[in-house]
């Protein structure tokens, strides 16, 4: 039982913070959600080895990432279909502010959407980064360099989206 109690902890106080690092790279909540939800069922199968890693909470991050992706690659359909279900579903409210991010991070490529989460909101370093998505170091600082300056051009000093052709000073 000692198990089962020590993953419901791990769970209890890693679970929505994985949840909004995953929305965060994936842009879709509906989808994050799944792929969390898929990449804990995993963690617990496995939870006598994810619970030795170095962090636990990268390997459900990671996995959830890894099963989006193979999602969207088997199912474009049923990623459609799974949209038009999710959209009369409530959810809790958000800020302005957290909206307007998450539709600037739509406008970049997912790698550099992917450097630029992990780095920023999750506060992982440029090493962590490199080791969690299997890229040279000097890659996700690239990444990172290129996601920022992508995401300059959607966001204006005061945080809101600029509008096409309009000038904001970067």
């Amino acid at each position: 039982m000692r198990d089962a109690e020590e993953f419901d902890a791990f769970y209890a106080s890693s679970a929505q913070r994985v949840l909004g690092q995953v929305y965060a790279m994936l842009g879709s909540r509906s989808e994050a959600e799944d792929a969390v939800a898929e990449a804990y069922a995993r963690a617990w199968g496995r939870w006598s080895t994810v619970r030795e890693c170095d962090s636990p909470e990268a390997w459900v991050r990671k996995v959830a990432y890894r099963v989006a992706v193979s999602a969207w690659r088997k199912a474009v359909n049923r990623v459609t279909a799974h949209r038009r279900e999710a959209t009369g579903q409530q959810v809790e409210p958000v800020s302005v502010d957290h909206v307007v991010l998450v539709d600037a991070l739509r406008h970049i490529p997912s790698e550099q959407r992917r450097a630029v989460v992990l780095h920023h909101l999750v506060g992982l370093s440029v090493a962590e980064i490199a080791a969690e998505t299997r890229a040279n170091p000097n890659t996700v600082k690239t990444r990172l360099a290129r996601g920022r300056q992508a995401l300059a051009r959607y966001l204006s000093d005061d945080g809101h989206q600029t509008t096409a052709g309009r000038s904001h000073g970067a």
